[in-house]
């Protein structure tokens, strides 16, 4: 078992890093004591739990992969029936391996637990039915070069396990709850999704945070997924530090203790999303396209160095167009790009005037020492005017390749990856 708390203080406050005490998010499926009658299970996400006289409360259940790993972890800890899970919100690293806590309390004669979250969450259940295609190939895109390290949700079946449940119990603003003698308060808050969950237990002065904290740049653009809210996740964040919590429980990475040490980061990462949002709105307001403020709004490099604020996960252009997208449609200011042309025709044109596919693939080489941005738009007009040239199809593996080993967060390495095994796939067919 791990002392968790010392490895986050080693990391917060001596500067120790991956080197020094290894992953700060750890998947092992090993349960670890917090405090008296606290314990959190390290997967995909955690599961944090909480000892009561009349069973357990337990914060999210990880995936459908994990939750059967989760529950045979948290037996090796206690035996007690699980009283209450909460959703922090409906992500299904989060809520999938629930169908796992509900079979484990049928195996041994326990009542079903009850199970809690934002009214929001049986709407996002609904879109996942309602888009379940889409959700299983950008979350394959998303996590699937990752899968070794245990960051996967692929079931091989719906990507809303059967097994998963509505919440039985929803509320709307706030929630206050007993187990077992136990009080708690729900708070809903937008940031990472509309459902989400932060709770406070004041016996233990302790937050779950949910994914409010990842001990990342936080997860507020996701190219690929459904709207974010960075403003209301800076808003979330500042009443967590107002609540003078001693222990922050978040779902992702170690637990931190100490009420200075808590209110720091939380209010550091605050302060870097209400950056971004102050420029961002700054730039619509004044006229500005999306393109000139995806490459205007900047966070510091100093900032992006902090160990919870390394863009390693998501980044922060990718947070300016969600904030566009919520504040402005999706009209990005060009008007060309109202009704556009199809990207082939495009394609065909551009490199008609180029003189050849050809010439604009070994120019999108010849550019990718110095602007792999703009090379890798003319890889794709080459590819797209002429999709049956091996040689053009290797150039765009390459330069892909090439992209996606020089980002640093899993969502740009994760579209720019399946891009290069794209055109990998069609040198092997």
């Amino acid at each position: 078992m791990a002392d968790l708390l010392a490895l986050a203080n080693a990391v917060i406050d001596d500067g120790k890093g991956v080197q020094d005490i290894g992953p700060i998010n750890r998947i092992n499926h090993e349960l670890s004591p917090i405090a008296d009658g606290i314990a959190v299970v390290e997967a995909f996400s955690h599961c944090v739990l909480f000892e009561t006289d009349d069973g357990l409360l337990a914060f999210d259940t990880s995936s459908h992969i994990g939750g059967a790993r989760v529950v045979e972890a948290i037996r090796k800890w206690r035996p007690h029936r699980f009283h209450t899970i909460v959703y922090t919100h409906g992500h299904m690293d989060h809520a999938g391996g629930c169908g796992a806590f509900i079979a484990d309390a049928s195996a041994n004669g326990q009542p079903r637990p009850r199970v809690v979250g934002h009214e929001n969450v049986a709407h996002r259940f609904e879109r996942y039915r309602l888009t379940d295609g889409y959700n299983r190939i950008i979350n394959d895109r998303q996590f699937g070069q990752f899968a070794r390290h245990g960051y996967s949700m692929s079931t091989g079946g719906a990507f809303l396990p059967d097994t998963t449940p509505d919440p039985d119990t929803e509320y709307r603003d706030t929630l206050d709850i007993d187990v077992g003698g136990m009080a708690a308060r729900l708070t809903h808050g937008r940031g990472e999704t509309d459902d989400h969950t932060w709770a406070w237990i004041p016996e233990h002065k302790a937050i779950c945070a949910g994914d409010f904290f990842i001990w990342n740049f936080p997860n507020a653009g996701n190219p690929q997924k459904a709207q974010r809210f960075p403003r209301e996740w800076a808003q979330a964040l500042r009443a967590m530090a107002a609540q003078g919590a001693e222990l922050f429980l978040p779902a992702h990475g170690l637990p931190i203790a100490g009420a200075a040490r808590i209110h720091r980061v939380l209010s550091e990462v605050a302060e870097t999303l209400e950056g971004i949002v102050t420029q961002t709105l700054a730039m619509m307001n004044a006229g500005a396209r999306l393109n000139d403020i995806v490459h205007a709004v900047k966070v510091d490099q100093a900032v992006l160095d902090k160990p919870y604020l390394k863009p390693m996960y998501d980044e922060p252009e990718f947070v300016v167009r969600n904030l566009w997208r919520q504040f402005g449609g999706w009209y990005d200011g060009n008007p060309a790009h109202l009704k556009p042309a199809s990207d082939v025709a495009l394609a065909q044109e551009v490199a008609h005037l180029a003189g050849g596919a050809e010439t604009l693939a070994a120019r999108a080489q010849a550019l990718a020492d110095d602007d792999m941005r703009l090379a890798c738009h003319l890889i794709e007009f080459a590819a797209l005017a002429d999709s049956e040239s091996s040689a053009i199809a290797a150039i765009r593996a390459e330069i892909y390749q090439r992209r996606r080993n020089m980002e640093t967060s899993l969502m740009a390495k994760g579209i720019f990856g399946d891009a290069a095994n794209a055109s990998k796939r069609k040198l092997d067919a």
